[in-house]
């Protein structure tokens, strides 16, 4: 979805870059050795007009051709002098400025482990996605280029037009006559030109949340036929960014338009009238040469104001955008004090648990509310609902995918929101409906369950649990890669997969959302019957719709409208509970009309 551009009216942009700086503070010294460095070599371009008076007024006046060689030798030093400078310059910043870069990137991407759930949520990837690429590289370029010639740029008009009062100051007074107007426009410029490239930062990141939905549901666009559709879509959002970017390159040729036309008409101003005064007698023809020379050494200080002005704005508002994500608040580990368990909390209990989700609208009723659910230790409980009763949102607070509203969950009598999230997730393991792959070799996506120590034995031994033989028979058998999302395997396939990662390192604590949906009739049963002497050693929660899964635990527990409404055996809420057996006996129509 795309987010909510913020606000860029009231946005200091030199504050908004400030935040860059514990970033470039580790490298300061060699980016301010290198912006010296190129006010050197832009100073020294300045002496040449100076060595050009001489020639003027020395030599060449005095017809002396050993005096021009000589100021011709000057002048290639000058010119050798100012390139190395320049070449040094660059060299200075290549290699901090890359680490700089790259420490904003690792830095991004451990703040997006860290925030919770609900900011993935609300976010999309495309967004995220184009920060940490677009955005920084934004950052390195203004950091590279920009940063630096701004100081330098200014300290060379500076110096420039000291030199050019200092030979006549009338003529620099009719130099400096644009620079009022030039100043306005770039006020107005800045303000304009920050709104929108904040607009199209943004809908680039749209852009890239269409490429990237695209091509991971590329077979159900295929499947349906919308490859038009979607490709009318993405035409859609690429030609509004391309007028955004018109729009940008219109507000650049304006400010351009007035940077470099009235600066020409005060040379050509200053042109006349010093040709007027030489012809007068009352000025040099070197003082004019030096003067005029010096006026069009600051042609291109002055003519960059535009796009350095435009790459500025632009730093400032992929600043802005990068630390929108930073500045969000990171999952808190909690210092609730634990208890002592009593001999009845043993296991993994729900007190009194409370959820609404953070930006639901204010009044709406909670999602779970004031739930009550004890599992005893070694003990498998079903989790039953009709469909959005909050059953995967209960399983999700166990981990703390999610935290609770009010209320608490004890494992063993600690509350979890006493444990780090790190501890509680070793002790908790958890298998999700939709099973999630990434771009690895099969082993690793089943090990990623396990401890650093789990190997070959482990791997097969929840592999045989989840009936995940298949991975042997594969071209490079646990090696093999399965690629982005795991869509080279079937739907079955990926789900006994995160079975095996969820059984891997036989954690103490198991939650599986109805982790069997994409299987066979024949496979389900092959793997409830392995689940089983797994679930002989372990407490377990499971979301459960299949009455064959719900035949797996030991007792039910029915979640209506938020809340537990009958806990009790299958066969004992079959006979006393209505609801309950309504569901149930939808499951059993439907398991028998698959079978068939």
């Amino acid at each position: 979805m795309p987010t909510k551009p913020a606000p860029t009216k009231d946005r200091s942009a030199v504050r908004t870059l400030l935040r860059l700086w514990p970033y470039v503070r580790p490298v300061r010294m060699r980016l301010f050795t290198a912006a010296f460095v190129a006010v050197v070599a832009s100073c020294v371009g300045l002496v040449i007009p100076l060595v050009l008076k001489w020639m003027v007024d020395g030599p060449v006046a005095d017809r002396d051709p050993a005096g021009v060689w000589l100021g011709a030798l000057y002048l290639l030093l000058l010119g050798c002098a100012e390139a190395l400078l320049f070449g040094a310059r660059r060299w200075l910043v290549a290699r901090p400025l890359s680490h700089v870069e790259a420490e904003m990137r690792a830095d991004l991407y451990r703040h997006l482990q860290r925030l919770p759930v609900a900011f993935h949520d609300r976010w999309a990837s495309g967004q995220l996605l184009s920060r940490g690429t677009t955005d920084l590289m934004l950052l390195r370029m203004f950091l590279a280029f920009p940063l630096t010639f701004l100081l330098v740029n200014g300290v060379t008009i500076l110096v420039g037009v000291l030199i050019m009062l200092a030979q006549d100051w009338t003529l620099g007074l009719v130099i400096l006559g644009p620079a009022v107007p030039v100043m306005v426009t770039c006020v107005v410029f800045e303000r304009r030109y920050a709104q929108v490239a904040r607009r199209a930062q943004d809908q680039v990141g749209d852009l890239t949340t269409v490429v990237e939905e695209s091509v991971l549901g590329i077979r159900v666009i295929k499947g349906f036929g919308r490859h038009r559709s979607q490709a009318r879509a993405f035409r859609e959002l690429s030609r509004t960014l391309r007028g955004t970017e018109l729009r940008k390159a219109r507000l650049l040729a304006a400010i351009w338009g007035v940077i470099v036309t009235l600066p020409e008409v005060a040379i050509g101003a200053a042109l006349v009238l010093g040709t007027v005064q030489v012809a007068d007698g009352d000025l040099s023809a070197g003082t004019l040469v030096a003067f005029l020379s010096t006026a069009l050494a600051l042609r291109w200080p002055v003519d960059s104001i535009g796009f350095l002005l435009a790459m500025s704005q632009e730093a400032a508002t992929a600043t802005e955008r990068y630390f929108e994500v930073m500045d969000e608040e990171p999952e808190r580990e909690t210092v609730t004090p634990s208890t002592a368990a009593e001999a009845d909390d043993i296991g993994l209990r729900f007190d009194d648990v409370t959820f609404r989700y953070p930006d639901a609208p204010v009044g709406s009723p909670p999602v779970l509310d004031r739930v009550g659910l004890h599992i005893r230790p070694g003990e498998s409980m079903a989790l039953v609902g009709a469909t959005g009763s909050g059953k995967t949102t209960l399983t999700a607070l166990v981990p703390r995918l999610h935290e609770v509203t009010s209320g608490r969950i004890t494992l063993n009598g600690e509350d979890i929101t006493a444990m780090s999230r790190e501890a509680l997730r070793a002790r908790v393991a958890v298998a999700f409906e939709e099973p999630t792959l990434f771009s690895a070799s099969v082993g690793e996506n089943v090990l990623m369950g396990a401890g650093d120590a789990a190997g070959e034995e482990e791997l097969g031994r929840a592999l045989g649990v989840a009936q995940a033989d298949f991975a042997y028979a594969l071209p490079q058998g646990t090696e093999t890669q399965v690629g982005e999302q795991g869509l080279s395997l079937s739907g079955g396939q990926r789900q006994r997969l995160a079975l095996a990662r969820a059984v891997v390192g036989k954690p103490e604590f198991l939650v599986l959302d109805d982790p069997l949906s994409a299987l066979d009739v024949h496979t389900e049963a092959a793997v409830e019957a392995a689940l089983r002497r797994v679930l002989a050693d372990t407490t377990a929660l499971i979301v459960a719709h299949r009455p064959s899964t719900v035949l797996l635990a030991d007792r039910v527990a029915l979640l209506s409208g938020g809340r537990i409404a009958a806990v009790g055996t299958h066969h004992e809420l079959l006979r006393t509970n209505a609801e309950y057996a309504h569901l149930m006996s939808g499951e059993q129509a439907g398991h028998q009309e698959d079978e068939r």
